[in-house]
């Protein structure tokens, strides 16, 4: 039998200078890593929010004590955690109290409908919960027989300065008190105020922590397959992946570097990029509870960014008014983009903007995310996705027969295979086995081609999963609430490109005989069923859907109409 043409690992040759084929076996969990930070940066900056500022030392000390408090609740090693939290410090320090006990986290968008919340809830089965308080109330009320028994409410605007919460301190309270109206029926678990879960003191440093082969984090997506499942993923995986983007980033200097978290920490990305991999160089990491213009123009005249990950609409809208004169960026030297194709002419203004340099990596929940990437330097090669991670290797297969390697330059398959691979979805035997062949070797969904020099170019999708500023979006989710609509009797949704990159979410609808119904309409019928960014942007009627003989709906055909 030949060899396979990768196993040669081709894309060695295409590294940035300094950057190792191979990392070390990781040998710290993400708890022990932080704790490295803690004892080797405790006097800088960890951690900034609208110029309030943590060090690495008041991090430690606040996990301690959180972790106690969690501990006290009743928390114990593999017990589940769920966070629904949106940038904070609190996020952070929640994040590694829950893992320092040896307990799963589980990350949410806090800007889910409560149906999709209570899906996944009902899902992972955790006993406890670390909720915005916008939200608290709302889990906390979730029905009996969920797991679910304790929620600590967080707010977040006690992490901001002083000043800025005595501004703030009015409209809350009013605002509080208009929630308690709305929600005075007794709930069977009233949430935990967070600044109380603190004061128990502080964890034993003898408490058992895990090890490094522990599930550290249960982060749910639509996969390769269609409906959200929880991708398992172990200290080891993570604490791999954030010494591999160490290493793929040559004149990193630690304890010097300011990330910008644009990302949200529930993403996969914005996880790895600034919960792990900042964290375990000391850098200063500037948490923004969602992304916005003005609040990163702010932000930049008092910690000017070095190190920027984010999406392509974002660097795109920063250039643009970087170039108006909106702000500087001139500081940044580091931009990592994700999450979906990045134009080149995205590229080309960017650097232009910063005289940095923006790069594409590659990646999907299932790898920690990230798998590849451009290198930092001369060789790298825009219109690609790059080339593999250290210790990464990769395969394109016939999607028929993934057994079958194909010839360099052939599109078919990618397969990955690292130390940042997770270990399967979450109570998913069958979708594991489907998605793991031999146990290791993850199927990406994604069609590919690999050039003679081991640069890696995505061409198509097996999978129909949309991509929508950086978020997965399962087209029969959608489709199932556009059926609940009385005037609607058939429904596909596709992707259809953005002029600067990146998808919509549309919809081709066929309505009920004799009816008619404006667009809009059916977006807010949406609305109050799904997350924003899954509600179509379009919505396009028309008289029938192309269907196969066994009657599926043909959603390729769907996109090629909706394009023409």
């Amino acid at each position: 039998m030949p060899e396979s043409p990768y196993a040669s690992r081709p894309w060695s040759s295409s590294y940035a200078e300094g950057v190792p084929l191979e990392i070390e076996t990781p040998s710290q969990t993400l708890p022990e890593m932080l704790a490295a930070s803690v004892a080797t940066y405790g006097k800088k900056t960890a951690l900034e929010f609208f110029g309030a500022v943590t060090t690495y030392r008041e991090l430690g000390e606040q996990v301690s004590r959180a972790a106690e408090g969690l501990r006290r609740l009743g928390v114990r090693a593999g017990d589940r955690v769920a966070l629904v939290l949106p940038n904070s410090p609190q996020h952070v320090v929640a994040f590694y109290a829950a893992l320092r006990l040896g307990a799963i986290v589980i990350e949410h968008n806090p800007l889910y409908t409560p149906r999709e919340l209570r899906h996944q809830f009902e899902d992972h089965g955790a006993k406890f919960a670390i909720v915005w308080d916008k939200l608290a109330d709302t889990v906390a009320e979730f029905p009996s027989d969920l797991a679910l028994q304790h929620v600590v409410s967080v707010d977040i605007t006690a992490a901001l300065p002083v000043a800025k919460r005595l501004a703030l301190r009015l409209p809350i309270a009013k605002a509080r008190e208009a929630r308690a109206q709305l929600t005075a029926t007794p709930t069977s678990k009233r949430p935990l105020p967070w600044a109380k879960l603190l004061t128990r003191g502080s964890l034993s440093r003898k408490h058992p922590g895990p090890a490094l082969g522990d599930i550290a984090l249960l982060q749910y997506t639509s996969g390769t397959t269609g409906s959200p499942k929880g991708a398992v993923l172990t200290h080891a995986n993570l604490r791999a992946n954030a010494m591999q983007g160490r290493a793929w980033v040559p004149g990193l200097r630690d304890g010097e570097e300011t990330f910008y978290g644009v990302l949200p920490l529930f993403h996969a990305y914005g996880l790895t990029l600034c919960l792990t991999f900042a964290m375990s160089i000391g850098a200063r990491l500037v948490l923004f509870p969602k992304y916005d213009l003005e609040l990163v123009a702010a932000a930049t005249k008092k910690s000017p960014p070095t190190f920027l990950p984010a999406v392509p609409p974002i660097y795109d809208q920063l250039a643009r008014a970087a170039a108006r004169g909106t702000l500087d960026l001139t500081s940044v030297r580091f931009a990592i983009s994700g999450a979906m194709s990045l134009p080149v002419a995205t590229v080309d203004r960017w650097e232009a903007a910063t005289g940095g340099l923006l790069v594409e990596g590659y990646g999907m929940t299932e790898s920690s995310p990230v798998a590849l990437g451009n290198p930092i330097g001369p060789s790298r090669r825009p219109g690609t996705v790059g080339v593999p991670f250290p210790s990464t290797d990769i395969r394109v297969v016939d999607p028929e027969n993934p057994t079958h390697d194909l010839p360099l330059g052939e599109a078919g398959e990618l397969l990955l295979r690292g130390p940042q691979v997770f270990q399967g979805y979450w109570n998913r035997p069958a979708d594991t086995a489907e998605t793991l062949i031999d146990g290791e070797w993850l199927r990406t969904g994604d069609i590919a081609s690999v050039s003679p020099d081991g640069f890696v170019t995505i061409t198509d999708r097996l999978k129909e999963i949309i991509i929508t500023g950086g978020f997965n979006v399962s087209p029969s989710e959608v489709e199932d609430v556009l059926a609940a609509h009385p005037d609607i009797v058939g429904a596909a949704v596709v992707a259809l490109p953005k002029p600067r990159g990146g998808e919509d979410v549309a919809a081709a609808i066929v309505l009920r005989e004799g009816t008619s119904i404006e667009p809009e309409a059916v977006r807010e019928f949406c609305k109050s069923r799904l997350a924003p960014y899954k509600v179509p942007r379009r919505v396009i009627v028309v008289d029938e859907l192309p269907r196969s003989l066994i009657g599926k709906v043909l959603r390729r055909e769907v996109r090629e109409r909706l394009m023409s």
